[in-house]
């Protein structure tokens, strides 16, 4: 099939070369005329495990291509992705200026059928807007093209989204066009062959299962997030009740850790924009605003945990920080609970030696007016001469590091452990004082 994906961001380029890998032939479309340079070149603007192989592999067949130019974008695919950013307004609301810029310029140009689906996460009836749009520039040029607006919502996890696109959990098309199903449930057949994953249901039914699935997961993290917090009160260990409310299979065992909060471009914003998606509707979404104000607090709790041990002036401290990004397998730092980390710290006089095996380039980008922020070439090397380490994101490498080297390279061996990655006893045993999530000191 031929299809346009608007939009190279973090989807968008996922969902294009992923499309490519199949036989598909892909223009991806974007205004950035520097970001299309690059990926014409190869270079990928984002880190995601397998993406830079997959999109040099298809480009170099032709069947993965990029443009700036609109109007060979839309006569190029029947299947017109919109991928494009739909960050926060300040009332917590999404930002469809790109989703309806992009319908527009469909519209505008279209000749012949097409499908128009959304895969930026959406609220509840921007289905409906897009079509009004595309429909409105249709009747402006005076001319009548039948088209279908579809809503395809994307389930990628930061770090494995090729795998999460090549083999979906599920599937989900919202549309009410039979033409417009037949073709979705063609193009993703490839990738469901050994079971049917594509759930077909009305449009604002797909749409509000995205906001539902990340809301859902977002809960859960706040949930055994707010229990840690009274489990290091009580004596309690948050691992053993995670392995034991876990092991019930109504619960199952999945996003059930204890840590420092959660981050990224998808939960703080979808659940944000479902409080106010809840709020337009006239229903006060009280469960969902208690898990962001948990969320906040969560972000906090290392520093506190820092500042108890080490009192609340930091000046000539320096503490060793592993992992920048909000989660192991990718640089993204958006909403990062180490960026809340490194603001609180450094406010208190405390320099900051980090090391992220992946993210450090982003860091300089974000946190360049940062002054007591410093960079280790590797995480032994962050170790030297720090009052602590602090661990924030949960990289393999940091499972089974050098514990003699910790336990002699910091000034005392103090670690905080914002995932943990360890066994208080074990730490004890090696004569670390550990501070961990719900855990209690060791």
């Amino acid at each position: 099939m031929k299809i346009t994906v608007v939009g190279t961001g973090y989807v968008g380029l996922v969902t294009g070369a992923c499309l490519a890998e199949m036989g598909n032939h892909v223009l991806c479309l974007d205004v950035d005329t520097d970001k299309i340079a690059a990926l014409r070149q190869g270079v990928i603007p984002i880190y995601e495990p397998n993406l830079e192989d997959m999109v040099r592999r298809n480009a170099a067949a032709q069947r993965l291509e990029f443009t700036t130019d609109t109007d060979r974008a839309v006569a190029h695919g029947t299947l017109q992705f919109i991928a494009v950013g739909t960050p926060p307004d300040e009332d917590g609301s999404a930002d469809l200026r790109h989703v309806i810029a992009a319908a527009e310029a469909i519209g505008a140009r279209m000749t012949d059928y097409k499908v128009v689906i959304d895969k930026s996460t959406v609220p509840v009836g921007t289905a409906e807007r897009v079509r009004e749009v595309v429909a409105a520039a249709l009747a402006r040029r005076g001319v009548a093209v039948d088209f279908a607006v579809v809503s395809n919502p994307e389930f990628l996890k930061e770090g494995a989204a090729v795998n999460d696109f090549m083999r979906p959990d599920r599937v989900v098309i919202g549309a009410d066009d039979e033409r417009a199903v037949l073709l979705m449930r063609a193009l993703y057949s490839p990738y469901v062959r050994n079971r049917d994953r594509v759930l077909v249901m009305d449009v604002k039914s797909a749409e509000f299962t995205k906001y539902a699935a990340n809301a859902m997961l977002a809960t859960r993290i706040s949930f055994m997030n707010e229990l840690a917090r009274v489990a290091e009160v009580v004596g309690a260990d948050i691992e053993l009740v995670r392995q034991g409310i876990g092991s019930d299979p109504r619960i199952g065992t999945q996003f059930l850790y204890a840590g420092c909060g959660y981050g990224g471009s998808c939960f703080p914003k979808d659940v944000k924009a479902l409080i106010h998606s809840g709020g337009q509707a006239g229903h006060e979404l009280k469960l969902l605003k208690a898990v962001e104000a948990v969320n906040e607090t969560q972000k906090r709790v290392l520093a506190d945990k820092v500042v108890a041990r080490f009192g609340a002036d930091l000046t000539g401290r320096r503490f060793a920080l592993w992992g920048l990004a909000f989660k192991p397998g990718t640089d993204d730092l958006r909403e990062a609970p180490s960026r809340v980390l490194i603001e609180q710290l450094t406010q208190r006089g405390a320099e900051i030696v980090a090391y992220d095996p992946v993210a450090m380039n982003e860091a300089r980008r974000v946190m360049s007016l940062q002054p007591r922020l410093h960079y280790a070439e590797s995480a032994n090397a962050a170790l030297a001469g720090a009052d602590a380490l602090v661990i924030v994101t949960e990289w393999k490498e940091f499972r089974s590091p050098d514990f003699d080297a910790i336990r002699h390279s910091l000034r005392e061996p103090v670690v905080f452990d914002g995932r943990n990655l360890f066994e208080p006893t074990l730490m004890k045993t090696l004569g670390i004082e550990y501070h961990a999530i719900g855990r209690g000191a060791a």
